[in-house]
């Protein structure tokens, strides 16, 4: 058995519960949040989901099912959200110097060699994050990530958890794991559940207790992982450092269609301004870029295209992003088609510090340097950022948020105000 222990943090319905923080006017009442371009719901709070609203249905689809039962709807706020996020990890990692940020709403925690009841811990952690930022949490304790995953769900669905649950050595362990669907399995996904459910394993516990040869044969070293996971075996450690990322990816619907040359370029340009912020943020350099564009998926003749630029020394100068996707959407362009998105993705990404130069390099790279430094001090002063000339002035192709509520943490125009 194990000797780790694992704490999976979940903010419940993060999103949702984000916006009430701000308005506790909206505790008790049903709330969704919608994605870009206010299309589809992609957050839910636990009285939108006993009204049978799904996650990634239509807005418009379930107008008259919003207004009849009075339900808040906000505008995607990745501003306030992200900062929200950031306060949460932050309170977590007082708790435990050993903590993997595993995605915006959820972190692991190392409690191994911890000489107090986990449970208590648990509550603890709960009531802090709670108390400290508004963000109700839920945690799962067990000696792996996937038996944590499991302790975690259980806990949001079970009225006696009151949203902690310790799975460590527990005699309950097997009627937890007989309740849990395969599917819902960490790691266990679509393609897998089929194989899964045709052997007449459809719980976690049956895969638990599986003939570990018929899973390697069947599902490989993954699977089989999964299987030890859930005996108890650590084969997931906690990523404290985790990998380098290999791409960055910046792309948005546009709020209504682009057919101009020049709203495209803006378009890309103000998305390759945002990649190269990325870049600098994380210390990282990128080899090369691809842009793509796309027009409408349910039209007739639909278009999509890429192109991908190499960069003769790794970069992360907005200037050379703009630039390079500029000349790349002159090829991409066509007059007669209606664009619905393009993006901009960046790869080949290398430490800025392990840049290898170019003999033939005629740009002043330490000048380049002090510019991008000098612009990203000024933008995390200001609120309204500096922008390049090329993103344009009035941006009328920008991502509609018709509903979004105040970026109140990171704007001082923004701020609550209380009368």
């Amino acid at each position: 058995m194990s000797s780790e222990i694992f704490a999976l943090v979940d903010c419940n319905n993060f999103y949702a519960s984000c916006e009430r923080v701000f308005n506790p006017a909206l505790e008790g009442r049903p709330v969704v949040v919608l994605s870009n371009n206010d299309g589809c719901i992609v957050a839910r709070s636990n009285e939108a989901k006993a009204l049978g609203l799904k996650m990634g249905v239509p807005a418009f689809e379930v107008r008259d099912v919003l207004e009849k039962n009075h339900v808040e709807v906000f505008s995607s706020n990745y501003a306030l959200y992200a900062d929200m996020s950031s306060r949460v990890m932050e309170t977590l990692s007082l708790f435990t110097p050993d903590i993997e940020i595993y995605s915006i709403d959820e972190a692991f925690l190392n409690l191994a060699g911890f000489n107090r009841s986990l449970t208590d811990y648990g509550r603890q952690i709960q009531q802090t994050v709670k108390k400290w930022t508004g963000i109700p949490v839920t945690v799962g304790i067990a000696g792996t990530k996937t038996l944590a995953k499991i302790a975690n769900k259980i806990a949001k669905q079970s009225a006696n958890a009151e949203g902690v649950l310790d799975l460590t050595d527990s005699p309950y362990l097997d009627e937890a794991l007989a309740k849990v669907a395969v599917e819902k399995v960490w790691g266990v996904g679509i393609k897998t559940t089929i194989k899964l459910k045709r052997a007449g394993i459809e719980t976690a516990l049956d895969l638990r207790d599986a003939d570990i040869n018929w899973i390697k044969n069947n599902l490989g070293v993954v699977g089989a992982r999964t299987v030890y996971e859930l005996r108890g075996i650590c084969c997931y450690p906690l990523e404290s450092n985790p990998p380098t990322k290999q791409s960055i990816t910046v792309s948005r619907m546009f709020g209504r269609d682009v057919e101009s040359i020049e709203e495209l370029k803006e378009a890309i340009s103000s998305y390759a301004s945002r990649a190269g912020e990325k870049l600098r943020r994380q210390g990282l350099a990128a080899g090369s870029m691809t842009i793509f564009v796309t027009t409408s998926r349910f039209i007739k003749n639909m278009y999509f295209n890429f192109r991908t630029a190499e960069f003769p020394v790794a970069t992360n100068d907005t200037v050379e992003l703009i630039r390079g996707a500029c000349r790349c959407i002159d090829r991409l362009y066509r007059r007669d088609c209606a664009f619905k998105k393009c993006g901009i993705i960046l790869n080949r990404l290398v430490p800025q510090k392990q840049v290898q130069a170019n003999l033939f390099d005629d740009i002043d790279r330490e000048k380049s340097r002090r510019l991008m430094r000098a612009v990203d001090a000024i933008n995390i002063r200001l609120n309204t950022p500096v922008r390049w000339a090329a993103e344009g002035i009035s941006q009328p192709w920008q991502v509609k948020f018709n509903r979004r509520s105040g970026r109140f943490t990171t704007s001082w125009n923004e701020l609550l105000q209380v009368v």
